[in-house]
């Protein structure tokens, strides 16, 4: 097992979740935290230990990203006209790898961030190689025509695991996909529950 899938399998049960819905997620089996004294550590917790288990279960979601990127995201945020909860989870799911990942070109937010620091991507006919590049409305995304036929690619694609949200188009014929709109909360098919206005709670304490 590699480091980064060790380190995924004991984000899962670090929030006390199976983030991404697996079916072989070990919090399936063992819904207590990771270490030799994980199941000792069941205390409840305070308002402060709640805020930062929402934040560290969004921030887990999206492959773990830098705790730099993550408040940026939050300030960026704050600073946007609306609702502060609303545009975090907007300006999260406006990152390349997540809308690769929403697409179904991979099969985990973690491939989709090495899919796309390989140069497999394509953004209005362009090469981006930035995971955190940030999508706008109906830009064209391509998977490059020499990496369509990957296995990684088209087992994705075959498995019925996961939906194409309504908020992204996506012409699997083509190796095509188009992000249509701004992501709300409600639209985005979390398999465990996300709660942004608890992050905001604890980036404003």
């Amino acid at each position: 097992m590699t480091k980064r899938k060790s380190a995924k399998h004991k984000i899962d049960r670090r929030v006390r979740g199976n983030l991404w819905g697996r079916p072989k997620s070990p919090f399936n089996r063992r819904d207590y935290g990771p270490g030799v004294h994980g199941q000792f550590r069941r205390k409840k917790l305070s308002d402060y230990g709640i805020q930062l288990m929402a934040k560290q279960r969004l921030k887990g979601y999206y492959g773990e990203i830098t705790e730099r990127q993550f408040k940026s995201i939050y300030k960026e945020a704050v600073r946007l006209k609306g609702d502060t909860s609303e545009n975090i989870i907007e300006l999260l799911e406006r990152r390349l790898d997540a809308v690769i990942y929403r697409m179904k070109f991979v099969p985990t937010i973690f491939s989709a961030r090495q899919f796309i620091n390989h140069g497999h991507i394509l953004v209005n006919g362009k090469k981006v190689n930035i995971s955190s590049y940030f999508v706008q409305n109906n830009d064209l995304i391509e998977v490059k025509r020499k990496s369509c036929e990957l296995p990684l690619v088209l087992d994705s694609i075959a498995s019925p695991e996961r939906d194409v949200p309504e908020y992204v188009e996506v012409d699997f014929d083509k190796f095509t996909g188009k992000y249509l709109r701004s992501a709300k909360l409600a639209d985005v098919p979390y398999p465990v529950k996300m709660e942004p206005n608890l992050v905001i709670e604890f980036y404003s304490r």
